[in-house]
């Protein structure tokens, strides 16, 4: 994390640059940072609004798109210096933190998250059988950890409209650390481009809700089903009040801890598309949960297309251990691995393409929201015969919660169910989950995360998040995180 030191420190010595005393216009509260007022305290953004609020602001003027008043011009500069930015709609996205400069030449903000995790995966000493009638053992965890750890330099340059966005993020449990960046230029509410890294779309959990979730990882289903994080470049864009949608095109499925020449020529892409009919709006995020308290039925309804060409992301086709192991079988067996689908036989490549659908509610702290998902993986080139063609899976989740103590206590539950290929011979999959969230400072920032998981037959395995492959039983995990 040395890079990361200095990188912040290049970036404060930034701050002379710019002017403390530049006013601040009234839209401030909905821009990416926050600013500390006079006693040093926070004012409250989105995440800490009323449901009133939050509708107020989707259906205003500047929220359809007004984004300057016809005052005088002097008027005019100070409000497009404190303009409130259009919303990012990507994974990495910050909070609204502390603004630690502003200026005409800019402006740079602070923020973070942190989360702390227990996890418990029980019973010790499981195995479980492939599809192939392989025995293999469940490698499960009984651990704690710093486990994730984003820190986000953020703001505009030139113009408010030129977004970039310098983030440090850590996964503890995977031993994996990067440095990444977006830019981005935002020529309207209809209409915005950015470059870097970004979310490939597939799964409404990619657009930007983290960590707003009702615990701080994914559902198995999600987790299963999902997409992962490439370089290259989206656009997105406000149709209509309520209606959004955006479109991506980049190197991979997950270019975390892939090197450019471990890829090919080929491109992923996809695209996503919601609408948020009843109140323009879906809570700060597109949160999971209720904590704002709509006082009136706020309803989203979506769906997102990828396509992805997928190698094994090694220097040769066929040799090494494959560096792509985002994409699972309903086994949990990599497919890029040699005998996965065939004895002694390697994948040296497949197509990966998703199709999702979801749909959510919110009312006076009540929450309920599905997705379902269909995968299909086909056009493999092997070195040796291979037993399918194609392999198509698919499956959902429900999730719902609701606040016994408004704005303190969460309680939830959810299920996953997934649906393989018995043709292909793979088993079907399920969970159920009850937990719960407390809300210890008036914020939907800072919370304490408790759940027990029921796991029949995990198709994901990844140290990431709750899930181990092959597992049956029970996994309990507490968490606590923070972000600002």
């Amino acid at each position: 994390m040395q890079i990361g030191s200095i990188l912040i420190s290049s970036m404060l010595c930034f701050i002379p640059t710019f002017s403390p005393n530049i006013p601040l216009g009234p839209g401030l509260s909905a821009a990416p940072a926050a600013v500390l007022s006079s006693t040093g305290s926070l004012p409250k953004g989105p995440a800490d609004t009323p449901a009133a609020a939050l509708q107020q602001a989707a259906t205003s003027p500047a929220s359809a798109g007004q984004e300057k008043s016809e005052q005088g011009a002097e008027k005019e500069e100070d409000v497009e210096l404190s303009s409130p930015a259009v919303e990012t709609w990507g994974e990495f996205s910050p909070g609204k933190g502390f603004v630690i400069g502003r200026g005409k030449a800019g402006s740079l903000s602070l923020s973070a998250y942190a989360l702390a995790r227990y996890i418990n995966q029980m019973p010790t000493g499981q195995t479980f059988t492939d599809h192939l009638g392989n025995e293999r053992a469940v490698d499960t965890r009984n651990d704690f950890f710093s486990h994730r750890i984003m820190i986000f330099l953020t703001g505009w340059l030139a113009t408010p409209k030129f977004y970039y966005n310098i983030f440090l993020w850590t996964v503890n449990t995977t031993a994996q650390q990067g440095i990444f960046a977006t830019l981005g230029y935002q020529f309207s509410r209809k209409f915005s481009l950015y470059a870097g890294i970004l979310g490939n779309p597939g799964s409404r959990s990619i657009g930007g809700s983290h960590p707003y979730w009702l615990a701080p990882d994914r559902v198995m289903a999600d987790e299963f089903f999902r997409n992962y994080f490439t370089m290259g470049i989206s656009a997105q864009g406000e149709l209509i009040p309520g209606l959004w949608w955006n479109a991506t095109a980049g190197n991979n499925n997950s270019s975390l801890g892939i090197k450019a020449v471990e890829l090919d020529r080929k491109l992923t892409v996809g695209g996503s598309v919601w609408w948020m009919p009843t109140t323009k709006e879906f809570g700060p995020r597109g949160a999971y949960g209720d904590w704002e308290m709509h006082d009136k039925v706020a309803t989203r309804f979506g769906f997102s297309v990828s396509h992805s060409p997928e190698n094994r992301q090694t220097a040769t086709p066929t040799t090494g251990t494959s560096n792509n192991t985002t994409i699972r079988l309903a086994d949990s067996l990599n497919p890029f691995d040699t005998g996965t689908l065939a004895p002694g036989v390697t994948v040296e490549s497949l197509d990966y393409d998703l199709l999702a659908v979801d749909a959510g509610v919110k009312y006076r702290g009540i929450f309920l929201q599905a997705e379902v998902y269909n995968r299909w993986l086909d056009n493999f080139q092997a070195d040796g015969p291979l037993p399918v063609n194609q392999i198509h899976d698919w499956g959902l989740y429900v999730q719902a919660a609701f606040f016994p103590i408004k704005q303190k206590l969460e309680l939830y539950a959810a299920t996953s169910q997934i649906f393989a290929d018995k043709s292909a011979g793979f088993s079907n999959s399920s969970e159920y989950i009850v937990g719960a969230n407390f809300y210890p400072w008036n914020s939907r920032n800072y919370r304490l995360n408790a759940q027990v998981i029921d796991v029949n037959r995990s198709p994901v395995s990844s140290t990431f998040g709750y899930y181990v492959g092959g597992q049956k039983g029970t996994t309990v995990s507490v968490a606590m995180s923070i972000f600002y």
